[in-house]
């Protein structure tokens, strides 16, 4: 009688560690630039969707190294101890951006600011959908074999980074193109909602998979 692998092998689960790593050490380096520029740009123009968009950067960052020092560890059952923190930071680390946008956003709605064009605030947003995508599929890939809730959060974290740069950079064509400057506050509400939602799946551990062999489909693991 042939015994089906449960998931895949120690060689296999280092290798894939090894590419959650590298993954995760180049999200840090870029995010780091990205928040640099947006927040920059985003005080220049007083768009609050931009200072959402550069606040996600450090988020991600923050969400980034959680996992960096959850798969730190050489041991699998270390890393597999470290999982549930690692989870709890990235939840949080959503949820404080969703609030702190959503009030800056209110706060500009009710007329007590109103953002500027901003040409290099475009740039950054283009830039970062066109990135972004790349690095989140990678990461998912990895972190559904492995069977690591902690690494798919952390690359809905990055696809997140890609659905607020589209909605962030309509806004600011509309606000550059016509002057609708309440397009970026609302820009910013979009972004809110959405933390919002994939902070709660973090907290809950839902959006992953027991481990998988190469090849086979995946299971849904329980809610932790």
């Amino acid at each position: 009688m042939t015994t089906l692998s449960l998931g895949p092998s120690p060689a296999r689960r280092d290798a894939l560690a090894r590419r959650i790593r590298l993954l995760v050490a180049a999200t840090i380096a870029y995010n780091v630039i990205e928040a640099i520029v947006a927040l920059t740009a985003g005080t220049l123009a007083s768009s609050s969707a931009l200072i959402g968009f550069g606040l996600d950067s450090v988020i991600e960052v923050s969400s980034a190294a959680a996992v960096a020092w959850q798969f730190s560890a050489r041991e699998h059952a270390v890393r597999e101890a470290r999982e549930r923190t690692a989870l709890r930071v990235i939840a949080v680390s959503f949820l404080a951006l969703a609030a702190y946008v959503a009030v800056d956003a209110v706060r500009a709605l009710a007329g007590m600011g109103e953002a500027e064009p901003s040409p290099l605030g475009i740039v950054i947003a283009a830039l970062s959908l066109a990135v972004m995508p790349f690095l989140s599929a990678a990461q998912r890939r990895a972190g559904r074999e492995i069977g690591s809730a902690s690494a798919v959060a952390d690359s809905k974290q990055t696809l997140l980074c890609t659905y607020l740069s589209a909605v962030l950079l309509v806004g600011l064509i509309l606000n550059a193109a016509f002057g609708w400057s309440w397009a970026d506050p609302v820009a910013a509400l979009a972004i809110a909602g959405i933390a919002v939602k994939e902070g709660r799946e973090a907290w809950r551990g839902k959006g992953c998979c027991a481990p998988t062999a190469p090849g086979q489909a995946c299971a849904k693991s329980p809610v932790r």
